[in-house]
């Protein structure tokens, strides 16, 4: 079957910007007996949340702080989210004595998490390096001062810069995030039928490369974000990108043209939009794709397209002769077409969902276009469409999407052991967590991965999901050689719940652990067991990861684990200056083996890293007020990476 024009909603296709909060991200130097506001970076702070006396760091106000880590490299800064800080026990408003090398969790007196690195000290003065997540933030007005550009990104992948898969390719859709761009107002979407505008509310975005230079066609503008078509005739190389807003010009901005660099568009956070190839018809959770069905696939990045516009719709599509390669739960699926639709920038691309796909909810969908790897995504894919169903936790179509504002209840407790490199050789960490949330929409468990497949994350730092938490009765444990222990609420925090267990509490053998509370005030009783089955999970090659070649693929072998459950395969690398990605696979226990692609690992950057072997073990949770809910148990195996 060859080449279907399909229209679709271009406005699934453009990421338009989300500017009510933001990240601050800042280095600053503290003078002795000097506060620090860590939701502005303004010293001295109004109000304060730090006090540096020369030193000890004293909690200010409600603030409080705890250290996370000792002895931390700097290179794994961005890897701590805000949802790890949130989690950290020990919060107090005590003062402490900082070290070079410590990392800590703050909590602000406006209530936001805060990572805070401790980069030198000296004579009474302390530099520390920090990140407030999810801080409000001002857009720039678009009038009083020049425009500024702070990153460039292609509008489907949005893979930070820098990062080895980073790229903008000629006739590719790409945004431009900074301050005072364009003329104040909500960004409405040009038409391209008659052409898109090259000037728009008072905005004009030139690109320059190698002698090359041309104004963009744009599609939308805000004052914090415009979106354009990169020219055809770009030359690949780099280069700069100029905002002119009403005649004053921005910063030159680099630019990194690429031949290709393909990005999927998504929806509901990795879901790729794909729709069916003859109906039209959006893939979804409820709607799931079937084995041997065509779809279409909705992207940029392909690569130069000469005979068709960078601005006008166009009525007779062409296909781009990029080398391209598409896999679907790892399995290289048939390309019918690949090249331009309708829309300048966007790319259409049909295929044929694998005969032998696997089924679930988030089965993995790269590309690698050019030899460049994609951003990672799903598509939910059942044997007779419909519903899907994912494989590991149980959840079907209708426990993860709701529709609409319908709340989602979920709850879960969890028994985690860690096996993990230290200064002493390595430390063996036995804990119990439980989580009881209300969310809003559509609920996605962290694990959102189906066997057989890797994807890709580019590890950037992360704000808290806006929930609620629901109140259960007091959670105990219980479980081999009397193990009875209560599981407390974690920093005040509504639906929060931890407790730091011996280092015998999880037998070699196995063993059977239950959760149980009694009626609490948003959740009724309920009591969840969970079985390791001995011997637990042993990874059997270790050693093998100490020196990873992102040219060849990474096996990891194991033993042990409870049959019938997965493997999650985890990796990380991260640059000195702290960028970093990392990938995640999904296997069955019982194969006892598996291969990272070669693909995978070429998304990542040289550096230091790790990579992790975890068995997850499910067990039901029910219990009145909770759509969701589940047990689970977590035996996790790290070992220190070298990612040439």
């Amino acid at each position: 079957m060859g080449f279907t024009p399909l229209r679709f909603a271009l406005t699934v296709a453009l990421t338009f910007p989300v500017t009510a909060l933001a990240d601050l991200n800042t280095t600053v130097t503290l003078n002795s007996n000097t506060s620090i506001n860590l939701e502005t970076g303004a010293m001295p702070g109004a109000p304060a949340d730090l006090l540096w006396n020369g030193s000890t760091l004293a909690p200010q106000g409600a603030a409080t702080a705890v250290r996370r880590y000792d002895d931390f490299p700097e290179q794994f800064y961005a890897t701590v989210t805000s949802i790890e800080l949130q989690l950290l026990p020990g919060y107090s408003r005590n003062a402490f004595t900082p070290a070079v090398g410590d990392l800590y969790g703050v909590h602000t007196n406006g209530r936001h998490w805060t990572r805070m690195y401790v980069k030198a000290k000296s004579a009474g003065s302390i530099t520390l390096r920090f990140t407030t997540f999810g801080v409000p933030q001002t857009p720039g007005a678009g009038s009083g001062g020049a425009p500024t550009i702070t990153s460039i990104l292609n509008n489907s992948s949005l893979i930070p810069e820098g990062l080895p898969n980073y790229g903008i390719p000629p006739s590719s859709l790409f945004v431009i995030r900074g301050t005072g761009l364009a003329d104040p107002g909500l960004p409405v979407l040009q038409d391209s039928t008659n052409g898109l505008p090259r000037t728009l509310n008072g905005a004009k975005i030139t690109v320059r490369v190698a002698g090359f230079t041309e104004d963009t066609p744009i599609y939308y503008t805000s004052p914090s974000q415009l979106a354009g078509v990169i020219p055809a005739r770009t030359p690949a190389g780099d280069g700069t990108v100029t905002v002119t807003y009403k005649g004053v010009a921005s910063n030159a901005y680099p630019l990194h043209v690429t031949p290709a660099a393909l990005g999927f568009n998504t929806y509901n956070g990795n879901t790729g939009v794909a729709t069916d190839a003859i109906t039209g018809t959006l893939l979804t959770y409820a709607g799931s794709g079937r084995p041997g069905q065509i779809i279409v696939l909705w992207t940029t990045g392909l690569g130069s397209n000469p005979l068709d516009s960078d601005s006008t719709l166009i009525a007779t599509p062409h296909a781009v002769e990029t080398p391209l390669q598409i896999y679907v739960g790892g399995i290289p699926a048939e390309i019918l077409y690949k090249g331009a639709s309708q829309y300048p920038g966007v790319n259409q691309i049909n295929l044929v969902i694998p005969a032998n796909a696997p089924s679930g909810c988030w089965i993995t969908l790269v590309a690698v276009s050019g030899g460049v790897l994609s951003n990672s995504a799903t598509l939910p894919i059942e044997a007779g469409g419909g519903q899907c169903a994912d494989t590991v936790t149980g959840l079907t179509a209708s426990q993860i999407a709701t529709g609409g504002t319908q709340s989602i209840r979920t709850g879960f407790v969890g028994l985690i052991q860690t096996d993990a490199p230290s200064n002493s050789g390595r430390t063996l960490t036995n804990s119990a967590t439980g989580s009881f949330q209300r969310y809003t929409g559509v609920y996605t468990p962290s694990n959102s991965l189906s066997p057989g497949g890797c994807i890709v994350n580019d590890l950037t730092p992360v704000n808290a999901t806006d929930t609620t938490g629901l109140q259960p009765g007091a959670i105990r444990l219980s479980g081999p050689s009397n193990l009875d222990v209560p599981l407390n609420q974690q920093l005040g925090i509504k639906g929060a719940y931890f407790a730091l267990l011996g280092a015998g509490a999880i037998p070699a053998s196995g063993g059977t652990f239950t959760f149980a509370a009694p009626q609490g005030a948003d959740v009724g009783a309920f009591s969840s067991s969970i079985s390791f089955n001995g011997p637990l999970l042993a990874w059997t090659n270790r050693n093998a990861v100490a020196s990873v070649d992102r040219t060849q693929g990474i096996t990891v072998t194991w033993s042990g684990g409870n049959p019938g459950t997965y493997v999650f395969i985890t990796g990380t690398s991260a640059t000195q200056s702290a960028l970093a990605a990392g990938f995640t696979c999904l296997a069955p226990v019982e194969a006892g083996t598996f291969t990272v692609p070669a693909y995978i690992l070429s998304a990542l950057p040289a550096g230091r890293g790790a990579v992790e072997l975890q068995n997850y073990v499910y067990g039901p949770l029910a219990a009145s007020g909770l759509d969701i809910g589940y047990a689970f148990g977590d035996i996790a195996i790290t070992e220190n990476a070298m990612v040439r």
